[in-house]
C-alpha cells in the first residue's frame, strides 16, 4: 500500500497536469484567433479532430438517450460543444486571455449553483455560498474596472468578450448539469460533444468556408494548423480529460475539483510570456478573488484545528448491500458510491463518498485473507 503522501502527490501532480492544460486554452486559442486563424477555425479543428478520436467511444456506448432524451442530449453538445467554443472563442479575440481564463471556468460554479437552485431546488452550504459570493465580487472587479490605463474602444471590445465569456460560463454550466442528471461519465459526455458537433458543424463549416486549395483550413500555414489540431483536438479535448479522471480518482470529487482553482492565476502567468498580455494589479484582485471562491465552492477540504469535527475511524468495514443497489453499507451508515469501480477493486487508491449528506474521503485497502475491504477514514467536510 503507498503512503498517503505519495498517493496525495501524484494525484496532485495529475491534477495540476490537467489545470494547466485548461489555463493554456485561453492563451492558445487567443494566440491563434489574433494571428492566423478564427474562432470558426478552431472550431472545426477542435472537433474534427476530437470527433474522429471518440468516435469508437460512441460507437460502443451509444448515444444515452434512455437517459438523455433528444432535448437533453441537444443541451449536452450546446453546452460544451459548437455553441460553447464559438462564444468562447470569439471572446478571446475581443479581451485578452487572462479574462477568459477566470470569467470563462472561474464563474462555471456560480452558474450550476444558480440554476441546480433554481430549476431543481438544492440547497447550497455555507460554504458554498461563500464561495460564490467572492466569484461574483471578482467578476464584478475584472468586468467592471477595464478603463485602468485603457483607452475607451479597448474598454468597450474588452467588456463584449467578458460578456461572451459569462456566457460560455452559462453554457457550460447547462452542460454540466444535464451530464450530472443522466449520470454520464465524463469520457462518454466527450464522445457525444465530439462526434455531434463533427456532424452537425463540419458540413457547415465547409458550405461556408470551402475545401478546396486556398480556402477553409487550406489556407492556414500548415505549421500552426497542425499545433492547434493537435492542442485543439487531442491536448485539449482527450487528455486533459484523462488526467483530471486520474486525479478524481486518487484525491476524491472535492479534491480533484480544488485544483480548477489555479486556472485563472494559472492563464494569467502564461499570458505573460506567450501573449506579452500583463494583468493590473486590479485584475490580479479580480482573480485572487475568483480563485479562492472556486477553491470553496468546490467542496474541497479546509484545514481544521485540533478541537475540529474531524475524526478519524480506524479499519472502518465496508460491504456492499444489495438493498441499495450501488450503495454500501458500514456500521450502520449508508454510502454512496461515488465512483463507478468496486470497493474491492479501489485497492490503494482513495475515493470519496456521502456520508449522512457530507462529505467523507475514504482510503480502502484489502488485508490478505480478508473477505471484505477495510478503510481508514481520513477526512471529513
Amino acid at each position: 500500500m503507498q503512503p498517503a503522501s505519495s498517493n496525495y502527490l501524484k494525484g496532485a501532480a495529475f491534477g495540476f497536469a490537467a489545470v494547466s492544460v485548461w489555463a493554456s486554452w485561453s492563451v492558445v486559442t487567443r494566440l491563434a484567433v489574433t494571428t492566423s486563424l478564427d474562432a470558426w477555425d478552431i472550431v472545426a479543428l477542435r472537433f474534427g479532430v476530437a470527433g474522429l478520436l471518440l468516435w469508437p467511444v460512441l460507437v460502443r456506448r451509444g448515444l444515452a438517450l434512455d437517459r438523455l432524451g433528444w432535448f437533453g442530449l441537444g443541451v449536452l453538445i450546446a453546452g460544451n460543444g459548437v455553441p460553447y467554443a464559438l462564444v468562447a472563442a470569439t471572446g478571446l479575440h475581443f479581451a485578452p486571455a487572462y479574462d477568459g481564463g477566470a470569467l470563462n471556468p472561474g464563474c462555471l460554479p456560480l452558474f450550476v449553483a444558480l440554476i441546480a437552485t433554481i430549476v431543481m431546488g438544492e440547497k447550497i452550504s455555507t460554504t458554498r455560498i461563500l464561495g460564490l459570493s467572492l466569484i461574483l465580487v471578482g467578476a464584478v472587479i475584472i468586468v467592471g474596472w477595464h478603463a485602468e490605463g485603457r483607452d475607451a474602444a479597448w474598454s468597450t471590445s474588452r467588456t463584449f468578450g467578458d460578456v461572451l465569456f459569462l456566457i460560455a460560463a452559462f453554457l457550460t454550466a447547462c452542460f454540466t448539469l444535464v451530464m450530472r442528471q443522466a449520470k454520464l461519465d465524463p469520457l462518454h459526455a466527450a464522445a457525444l460533444v465530439s462526434t455531434g458537433s463533427l456532424v452537425i458543424y463540419l458540413p457547415i463549416y465547409f458550405a461556408l468556408y470551402g475545401a478546396g486549395y486556398g480556402a477553409g483550413l487550406a489556407r492556414i500555414p500548415l505549421a500552426d494548423l497542425a499545433i492547434q489540431a493537435l492542442f485543439q483536438g487531442v491536448v485539449v479535448t482527450v487528455i486533459s480529460l484523462v488526467l483530471y479522471g486520474r486525479a478524481v480518482v486518487i484525491l476524491g470529487t472535492s479534491g480533484g475539483a480544488a485544483f480548477g482553482a489555479l486556472v485563472p492565476a494559472l492563464s494569467a502567468l502564461f499570458a505573460i510570456p506567450l501573449l506579452g498580455e500583463w494583468p493590473t494589479g486590479t485584475n490580479w484582485v479580480g482573480i485572487l478573488f475568483i480563485s479562492a471562491g472556486v477553491y470553496l465552492a468546490s467542496g474541497a477540504p479546509l484545514p481544521r484545528g485540533r478541537g475540529g469535527s474531524s475524526e478519524r475511524i480506524n479499519r472502518l468495514s465496508i460491504t456492499r448491500s444489495p438493498a441499495c443497489g450501488g450503495c454500501l453499507r458500514s456500521n450502520g451508515y449508508q454510502l454512496e458510491l461515488n465512483s463507478l469501480p468496486a470497493v474491492s477493486t479501489l485497492t490503494g487508491a482513495r475515493t470519496v463518498f456521502s456520508l449522512v449528506g457530507k462529505r467523507v474521503g475514504i482510503h480502502s485497502y484489502k488485508p490478505r485473507g480478508a473477505s471484505h475491504a477495510r478503510s481508514s477514514l481520513l477526512w471529513c467536510l
